[in-house]
């Protein structure tokens, strides 16, 4: 129940200060954080968590996450399932905070809330194999970097600064072409406020980024060093 309840926090603290920068901060030129500042916030939630809860839960805080640790042999099967509840209710959570101090602004519209597309609905206009071939690549390399840095044999005390700057590399490469999903429950918070195309579309950013995050618990088991 305690990793539970710190899946639950640590996904809700990813969505309000990832997604939250996007949709209260990211409008005001100038603030000047842009896609960057953006970039950088959601790489700030994991660096925070990965010390505040990394030792109750493995802050997994994403769904493509724990099914990817638990391919590559780092994580219990029977505790898939509560970890996935967990993550989507907390990004659930994270969204509504968002929208509850998002529409205290007088003349707030919804309009995307920071959620995923493609097509019509990237921010660059990019196509949805486009999308699709970047979220499965983001979310591999991802979850690479993540079995590398958690692993007995590297270097202890910086995984969560490593597993950091990756994230927010991986948005600085993506954000232009679905906003930077590479985690299901952030997509699922947003869509169900943004709804229409969202809802519409959120098939893509489970299923890519679950792909991408088995492709590596695979190939990680391959590479990987004996454990300690």
């Amino acid at each position: 129940m305690k990793k539970v309840i710190a899946e639950f926090i640590g996904t809700l603290w990813l969505v309000l200060g990832g997604c939250g920068s996007a949709v209260i901060a990211a409008g005001y030129p100038e603030l000047g954080i842009g896609f960057v500042g953006v970039a950088i916030a959601f790489g700030l939630t994991v660096v925070t968590m990965a010390y505040a809860i990394g030792h109750i839960s493995g802050c997994h805080l994403n769904p493509a996450v724990s099914i990817g640790l638990w391919v590559g042999g780092r994580f219990s099967a029977k505790e898939l399932l509560p970890y996935i509840g967990a993550q989507v209710l907390g990004g659930l959570a994270g969204a509504t905070i968002i929208y509850l101090i998002a529409s205290g602004k007088p003349g707030f519209e919804l309009g995307g809330f920071a959620s995923n597309g493609y097509g019509a609905h990237s921010p660059g206009g990019y196509s949805m194999f486009a999308a699709f071939v970047c979220e499965v690549v983001m979310t591999f390399l991802f979850l690479i970097i993540i079995l590398g840095a958690t692993h007995s044999k590297a270097p202890t005390g910086f995984a969560g600064i490593a597993i950091g700057l990756g994230l927010t590399l991986i948005h600085l490469i993506s954000i232009p072409v679905t906003n930077t999903s590479v985690n299901p429950a952030r997509s699922t918070s947003q869509a169900i406020f943004a709804g229409g195309a969202a809802m519409d579309q959120l098939w893509l950013f489970w299923l890519a980024p679950i792909i991408g995050a088995i492709l590596a618990g695979i190939a990680y088991k391959f590479l990987s060093p004996e454990e300690k």
